[in-house]
Formats: C-alpha cells, sequence, structure tokens
C-alpha cells in the first residue's frame, strides 16, 4: 500500500487516506504534486509506468522525472498558478528508463491546497488516433481512384443499360414491366453509390467561415424528428456560450445527420435515447504531423446514444470505407465523416461499451482575423 506524505498538515494527509484506494484502483498514472514540483503521492499505475516505486517516486520532483524542458513543466505551473485544468496531446516523456513514451496529459489543481496538482497521464495518446485518421485517408484515397474507375467502367454502360430496360418498358406486359421496373431501380440504386464514392475525390479545399453548430445541431434534430428519428427521446446538453466553428455549414450538417442517424438507428425505438452535447474544451492541443506546432481544437460535439454499441473487432476499423454494422449498410458514412472532419482540421473519435456509445467531434474555433484557431 501507497503511505501518503504530509504536504501541508492533516489536510493533505486526509486527502491521500480517503482517497487512497481508488487512484490506486485506476489504471492511469496518477501522480499528486505540490507547490515546489515534488511528488507526494503515485498509485500503482505510476509506478509500472515509470518502472519505479512510490517511495522512490516520492524522492523526486517533475523535472528529475521528465525529459529537460518538457512542455508538461509548463502545464504544470499554468495550473498551479490559475487552479484550472487542462489537456494535452501527444507529450513526449521518452527516457532511457521508462523507453518510448507518448502520453496525453490531463492536469488539474485541488482548490483545497493552492498550489497542488493532480496529473493523469493517458498512453491511449491523440497522435495515435490521428494516425489512425491518416489511415482512414489513404483508404478514402483507395476509393477515390476505384470511384474514377467504376465512373468510366460502369456508370456509362449502367446509363446504357436502363435507358433499354425503359424501351422494354413502353411494350412489356405487367409480368415483364415489373422485371425492367427492377432493372431501372437497380441500375439507379447502383449509380447512387458510385456518386457517393466519387464525393471522396473532391480535393478541393473547404470553403469555410464562422458556424453556429447549435444551428446545425438544431437543423439535424429537425430533420431526424420528421423522418427515422421520431420516436427517440433526444436530449440536448448545450454550451450556450460556445463559439463559432470555422467550418463549413452543409458539410457539418452531412456529418453530424450522418452520426445522430447512426445512433438513432442502434437504439431501441421503445427505450431508445440519443443526447446532443457540445462544450468548450480550451486546454486541447495537439501536434500535428510534419508540424512542430500544437493546434487548438476547443469545440467539443457529441452525438451519445445507449445502444447495444459497437463490436469491439470492428473499432479499430470503424472509419475505413465499407465497414457497416448494418446489414443494408454500405459502409461509406463514418467514412465520409471522418474526411469531412479531417479536411476542417478536426478529429473525430468513438468510445463504446454496451449501453453508451459516444462519437466525439474536436473543432477548430472561427477567429475575428477569419482563420481557424492553432
Amino acid at each position: 500500500m501507497v503511505e501518503a506524505t504530509s504536504l501541508t498538515g492533516g489536510a493533505a494527509s486526509a486527502f491521500l487516506s480517503n482517497h487512497e484506494a481508488l487512484l490506486n484502483a485506476l489504471a492511469h498514472p496518477i501522480l499528486h504534486i505540490n507547490p515546489e514540483g515534488r511528488i507526494i503521492f503515485a498509485n500503482s499505475a505510476a509506478e509500472h509506468f515509470f518502472d519505479t516505486s512510490a517511495v522512490m517516486l516520492r524522492r523526486q520532483n517533475m523535472e528529475e522525472l521528465v525529459p529537460f524542458g518538457s512542455p508538461l513543466l509548463g502545464l504544470i505551473e499554468q495550473v498551479q498558478s490559475s487552479v484550472s485544468s487542462v489537456a494535452e496531446y501527444g507529450i513526449d516523456l521518452s527516457s532511457p528508463r521508462i523507453g518510448e513514451k507518448s502520453v496525453d496529459v490531463q492536469v488539474a489543481g485541488v482548490p483545497e491546497q493552492p498550489g497542488t496538482v493532480l496529473l493523469m497521464l493517458l498512453e491511449r495518446t491523440m497522435a495515435q488516433k490521428m494516425n489512425r485518421q491518416l489511415t482512414h485517408r489513404g483508404a478514402a484515397r483507395s476509393v477515390t481512384g476505384m470511384a474514377a474507375v467504376l465512373a468510366h467502367e460502369i456508370k456509362n454502360p449502367l446509363a446504357g443499360i436502363r435507358a433499354a430496360a425503359q424501351l422494354l418498358e413502353i411494350n412489356a406486359d405487367t409480368d415483364d414491366r415489373v422485371m425492367t421496373r427492377l432493372i431501372c431501380d437497380e441500375a439507379d440504386r447502383i449509380r447512387k453509390l458510385v456518386d457517393r464514392m466519387e464525393i471522396f475525390s473532391d480535393s478541393r479545399p473547404v470553403e469555410r467561415s464562422p458556424v453556429n453548430i447549435h444551428k446545425v445541431l438544431e437543423r439535424v434534430r429537425t430533420i431526424g424528428e420528421t423522418s427515422f428519428g421520431k420516436d427517440i427521446k433526444v436530449f440536448e446538453e448545450y454550451d450556450p456560450s460556445l463559439p463559432p466553428v470555422y467550418g463549413n455549414e452543409d458539410q457539418l450538417i452531412q456529418v453530424f445527420l450522418n452520426l445522430y442517424k447512426n445512433a438513432c438507428d442502434a437504439v431501441d425505438a421503445e427505450n431508445g435515447e440519443v443526447t446532443l452535447s457540445t462544450a468548450f474544451r480550451p486546454g486541447v492541443r495537439l501536434s500535428v504531423m510534419s508540424s512542430r506546432d500544437r493546434v487548438s481544437l476547443p469545440l467539443e460535439v457529441c452525438v451519445r446514444d445507449n445502444g447495444a454499441g459497437v463490436p469491439a473487432d470492428l473499432m479499430p476499423y470503424l472509419f475505413e470505407p465499407f465497414v457497416t454494422t448494418k446489414s443494408s449498410g454500405t459502409g461509406l458514412g463514418l467514412a465520409l465523416v471522418a474526411k469531412i472532419v479531417g479536411d476542417h482540421g478536426g478529429v473525430i473519435e468513438c468510445d463504446s461499451v454496451p449501453q453508451r456509445t459516444i462519437f466525439r467531434v474536436l473543432l477548430p474555433m472561427y477567429v475575428s482575423s477569419g482563420k481557424e484557431t492553432g
């Protein structure tokens, strides 16, 4: 059992003793740090992460533990001075002792103990999510090439087949007319599928402007209530002070309409619940490939449902083309969503367990200069 070291007398000891068992049960490393930067508590996961006992960790301060000049030290100082909380993704903590480690970081102040902070490290990094999205974009490029071939090799002869079926339908009897109508309907269905795939080939820059995301979500909800989601309970958890998104309104409607429809399709009609939520996360930043800059994506939009959840074996491939959980689905919807979000400079992720699936979209904010935050 990890012992608590006194920080400011009985208050710190009581805090740690009351929460020690809970913190030790967490799978993520947790450190409690005093105003001088010294570690006064480390949970079991932190011992494993740093390959050091809690006793040895409590003999060190953070400057000794992390690489020289690590941005983590600046985050800790920021929280110590403001008693706020921040999150940052893709911080490199690699060292000869602990090996290569790239982590997501959450730092929170402890109001009862001014100057002290709780630090959580998450090895499931946003950088990994970005890499997966780059893979998804590579798959989308494959779809682009396939769509170009299909447009030439299928759409043109398909138009001829449909025209011939329409000519036959003119003089066909009732039974034959059923077959000619089937040919026309199937030709239309294939053409629409190819049209959807051709969307991936649109590489033009996104035309962006300030967008009220709540207006987008209200439009999406209205569409749903008149069709696929009319029997589903929908809840809104909005931050009314949210600033505008720097994006394309039509494309964002397409993104959230797809996510909203998927959520409605995933829940039971009798007990199904879908929640739309927005929040401002000023501490959320991430590294961009081939750049030393850290981009801010402070606007978070979530679509949550209480359905059965996404099968675990599909989660790594969820945003790839032709992957679907629906018997009649094409598997292009989420791939297109990922492409649009990526074109906006944003990130989409999914967390799913039975009765709780969340699609979380992080987007840039519009600023007065007319550019996204970054």
